[in-house]
């Protein structure tokens, strides 16, 4: 890392930063976030977790998590409305909270995206081995498979950023679409009767509930990686804001709905949700569309692979940013000249993102155990992210002499929660290797610090500039809006 070669802003915020200026569509942008949170992943994966832990009141958990990351978003929105860059809760932080806070928001989200890209390509080796093992009888060593999708992932998000949010779009719809076929025929199957043991919260707690929720909020990380196509979107003060907020809507009632049609699938059943390492497949079969099993299978394959490289996207630049500013060093702020993306960025994320599936593959973890591991660490850095921008939109808003109450209890709303969260991952103890992942991330959160501070003590000059850019860049943006 290294503040040498550092590249004037002012020509940068002129060209756009030489990304692709207003390229993106909103239902591209929209494409972005969505493939980030992955919503087929979710059912797939994380409901069973969640109603092991709250049974009957899991699509209550979704239910309150999709308000709470609504709560966030709202404060993420007070910057998303009025400025725009690839640098994303990064360069929000700034403008509320100074620099030394956004450089560390930018790390924490670095660590959150990159773990993110390593922890969903466990996802993708492990049902594409499901489905060769379904259709020839045979698996493919994992480690091949997750260099597979980094691999493909760093060419698309190499080449075009079009191509990227196209195809993520894509595969996701195509995943989607298959889920709510399936809550369709499940609850249909069910008579559309109510599940008054599901409504009335009869197999449930409140303490059973809490720690349902933190899981449930896990689900929803990503939803905000729209953010960083500042330079990118088409209209961006709209289509950026519109994008984090319909993202959470949607994925949030196919959560819920999911994890109600779920629970009545599984009624009668041998096995119980929470036991299930297959149960869309489970809910296919007993709806009589067992034939779409393969489906599914393929559907989550996508599903974890465009997740990866949404990742890799966001990843790449917030770093471009940062490097370009002179936190990092400047080969990873350079950007391609025919293609316009952030290559060097692209590469670095790609490979580092590689590494920790990798190695835990190549010491036998299972693909869930390296979902599970990987991907708590990613969660710990977008729920400090998301607590950090919603101490800073109260404080931003103030600086504009647009600050009103409710800010203010959104604000206070999201951050209890958020710590409510990163408690649920500290008490009670939970198992190893659990135990030892918070701390993990906390010394990787303060390896960046260290070197945050040695920035912002040592070469002013760096910090001078950050905020000389943060403020010509947001001054490009001069429409009103109301706070």
């Amino acid at each position: 890392m290294s503040h040498k070669g550092h590249i004037k802003t002012a020509e940068s915020v002129n060209n756009a930063y030489g990304l692709k200026h207003a390229a993106l569509s909103p239902l591209e942008t929209l494409g972005q976030s969505i493939a980030n949170i992955a919503p087929t992943a979710t059912p797939t994966v994380v409901i069973p977790l969640v109603y092991a832990v709250s049974g009957g009141g899991t699509w209550l958990a979704y239910l309150i998590a999709t308000f709470s990351i609504l709560l966030v978003s709202s404060s993420i929105n007070q910057f998303a409305k009025r400025s725009a860059s690839p640098g994303s809760f990064y360069s929000y932080t700034i403008e509320g909270l100074g620099s030394f806070w956004g450089a560390i928001a930018g790390w924490a989200l670095l660590i959150a995206y990159i773990g993110c890209a390593s922890a969903v390509t466990s996802g993708f080796s492990n049902y594409f081995n499901v489905l060769l093992e379904h259709l020839g009888g045979f698996k493919i060593p994992a480690v091949f498979l997750i260099g597979l999708s980094i691999l493909v992932s760093w060419y698309v998000a190499w080449k075009d950023i079009q191509l990227s949010t196209r195809l993520m779009l894509g595969l996701e719809f195509a995943s989607v679409s298959l889920i709510l076929l399936l809550v369709g025929v499940t609850i249909f199957n069910f008579g559309f009767r109510l599940d008054l043991d599901q409504l009335l919260l009869k197999n449930t707690s409140l303490d059973a509930l809490k720690g349902g929720l933190v899981l449930a909020i896990f689900s929803f990380v990503g939803f905000e990686s729209a953010s960083t196509l500042g330079s990118e979107a088409k209209n961006p003060l709209q289509s950026i804001p519109r994008a984090i907020i319909r993202s959470a809507i949607i994925v949030g009632a196919i959560f819920v709905f999911s994890s109600y049609a779920q629970v009545i699938g599984f009624q009668g059943y041998t096995e119980t949700l929470d036991k299930s390492t297959a149960p869309l497949n489970v809910l296919a079969d007993r709806a009589g569309l067992s034939s779409i099993g393969i489906l599914i299978d393929i559907g989550a394959i996508v599903s974890f692979f465009a997740c990866t490289l949404a990742s890799v996207n966001a990843a790449a630049r917030i770093l471009f940013l940062m490097s370009r500013h002179g936190i990092f060093h400047s080969l990873a702020g350079s950007a391609h000249e025919t293609n316009s993306t952030p290559h060097a960025a692209v590469t670095i994320a790609s490979v580092i993102a590689f590494f920790p599936a990798a190695i835990l593959s190549l010491a036998g973890t299972g693909d869930f155990d390296i979902y599970g591991w990987v991907g708590t660490v990613a969660t710990l850095g977008f729920i400090v992210t998301y607590g950090i921008i919603s101490v800073a939109a109260p404080l931003y808003l103030k600086k504009r002499n647009e600050l009103k109450w409710p800010h203010i209890v959104t604000a206070v709303i999201s951050v209890f929660v958020l710590v409510l969260a990163i408690i649920g991952n500290l008490y009670p103890v939970p198992p190893f290797p659990y135990n030892y992942l918070p701390y993990i991330f906390f010394a990787l959160l303060l390896a960046g610090v260290a070197w945050i501070t040695i920035i912002h003590n040592y070469h002013p000059h760096v910090v001078d500039e950050i905020h000389r850019e943060t403020s010509e860049n947001s001054s490009r943006f001069t429409t009103p809006t109301q706070a």
